[in-house]
């Protein structure tokens, strides 16, 4: 095989690194697998490097992923970037991987899977996909992916072994413990040299030495910010006049330069790249339907691509992350909500109810039962996936829009629920406090006082809370005798955890309360024998 090496040109500065890129490509090429994390901070070239990588597999398929903020609360969202285009195949999955995939997507209704055979049937989607030729799977901004994706991507990642797969990760520094122990690739900034060669591209004429040294200095190197805060640059500047007083990070530098450039551009350009940005699927068919529904003509993209902003091809493609939180900062409420109206209407209700919810909630300009109750729906869904998350996120938009003070309630208290099972006792407490400013039960009164008990008991690991759970377990006894003795069962662990350090109930209070409590219709579940 011809070296690669020989006949390609690497990025300017990054020769080490495209190197060992292209050593990737040729180890998969031979029929081993290979993954590599990129990490670095915004700016520093890892979309750079993917593209790299992406344009240098002639003779690979490509299979990409990229992380959306406002989608880390939707399960498996990125996932389903990576395998959509492979859905076809899964008819060929062992069932119990096929049932788990199908119900993690929402193409089934169960119970939410089991997220070791999600992983297996990532897996063998990919082997079987790979079995036709070699795969590079490309993951960029890995820090935004919902967290359940980027468990089952990891996981995959560490079980390829003999197939001819790459996987590539880029995430920012510090970020994404799921992906540690895997081989990684640091990028730093360029070094002085190539830093002021890439600087003088990009800057017209002669630069004073002073003024181009502390610019280096000041970027540290870092590509994307060298190529675009010289743009904001004016004559006095360049003659030594420049300031380098700005302390701000430089990727938000990069974003208001960003921010500058969007300004300049046509009403209609702007809007469409609203429309692209709160569109994280990148989908060009769907960018077009909700275009014509704004009235927005397709050459409105001209501008936008002539100012190397994004791509329009298959599907869309920003030319830095970044870009989409520029967009959507320039934009008025009334623009971002016309943005999202347009795209629910496009989307098929039936294929993806949760992704057209999510697009009329944020459409929305004030109380609005219908879209409250899709939302609702959309967090039922949720929960049969096991996105704890996505269920609070649905749940918590669809409180802000509900009309009914009673309803809005119960709302807040179910979001409240799985906002604590998402891990977040700070957004619980708040939505507790919607919630009891509502007429709640008897039941959901006692519901949120177990809730504040929980957030005690996770809060000072049970010195308090053993004591407030076993108030909340009495409560609920007469309205739910289930509930109660599950809370009893948290009691006596709380009890059993404070040991000498509990305020008040020890553990004896507590079996003694449990035990003279009413027994449960029905067989005893796995909760009632633990607690017997």
């Amino acid at each position: 095989m011809t070296s690669r090496r020989d006949v390609e040109q690497p990025l300017h500065g990054r020769r080490n690194e495209c190197e060992v890129l292209l050593r990737l490509l040729d180890r998969v090429q031979s029929g081993r697998s290979a993954v590599l994390v990129v990490r670095g901070e915004p700016g520093i070239g890892k979309s750079a490097l993917l593209r790299f990588l992406a344009d240098h597999a002639v003779d690979f398929r490509i299979a990409r992923v990229a992380g959306v903020e406002i989608e880390m609360e939707l399960p498996f969202a990125g996932l389903h970037q990576l395998c959509a285009p492979f859905l076809d195949r899964a008819d060929r999955l062992p069932s119990p991987q096929r049932d788990a995939l199908a119900t993690a997507f929402g193409l089934n209704v169960g119970a939410p899977p089991d997220r070791f055979l999600v992983g297996l049937a990532v897996l063998s989607l990919l082997a079987d996909v790979a079995a036709d030729g070699p795969l590079v799977g490309l993951i960029d901004d890995a820090q935004w992916l919902d967290r359940v994706s980027a468990q089952v991507l990891a996981f995959v990642a560490r079980r390829l072994f003999a197939e001819p797969i790459a996987m590539v990760f880029a995430t920012r520094a510090g970020r994404d413990l799921d992906l540690r122990g895997l081989p990684e690739l640091a990028l730093t900034g360029l070094s002085f040299r190539d830093a002021g060669t890439l600087l003088d591209s990009v800057i017209p004429g002669r630069v004073e030495e002073q003024v181009r040294s502390r610019f280096i200095a000041e970027t540290g190197g870092n590509p994307l910010a060298l190529l675009e805060l010289p743009r904001s640059l004016d004559a006095a500047d360049l003659a030594g006049q420049f300031a380098v007083g700005d302390q701000h990070p430089v990727a938000e530098r990069i974003e208001a330069r960003f921010a500058r450039r969007i300004r300049d551009l046509p009403s209609p350009t702007r809007q469409l790249l609203l429309v692209a940005a709160v569109e994280p699927l990148g989908d060009v068919v769907l960018l077009w339907r909700a275009a014509d529904v704004l009235g927005i003509d397709r050459a409105a993209a001209a501008p936008a691509e002539a100012a190397d902003l994004l791509s329009l091809g298959t599907s869309v493609h920003f030319r830095h992350p970044l870009l989409r939180s520029a967009i959507h900062r320039c934009a008025t409420t009334e623009e971002r909500r016309r943005a999202h109206h347009a795209l629910a209407r496009m989307i098929d209700a039936d294929l993806d109810p949760d992704r057209r919810a999510w697009h009329r909630a944020q459409a929305s300009a004030g109380p609005d039962e219908q879209v409250a109750a899709e939302l609702q729906a959309s967090a039922t869904r949720a929960r049969q996936r096991g996105g704890a998350a996505a269920e609070a996120a649905f749940l918590e938009q669809a409180v802000v829009l509900t009309p009914d003070s009673r309803q809005k309630a119960g709302r807040a208290l179910a979001a409240a629920q799985a906002k604590l099972r998402a891990g977040s006792p700070a957004d619980t407490l708040e939505l507790l406090a919607v919630a009891e400013q509502g007429p709640l039960s008897d039941l959901d009164v006692a519901r949120a006082s177990l809730l504040r008990a929980q957030i005690q008991f996770a809060a000072d690991r049970g010195q308090g809370a053993a004591p407030h759970l076993l108030s909340a377990a009495r409560r609920l006894e007469e309205l739910d005798p289930r509930l109660a003795r599950e809370t009893y069962l948290e009691a006596i662990s709380a009890a059993m955890f404070a040991g000498r350090l509990a305020r008040a109930a020890d553990v004896t209070e507590v079996a003694r309360s449990a035990r003279a409590a009413p027994s449960v219709e029905g067989l005893p579940g796995v909760g009632d024998q633990l607690l017997d």
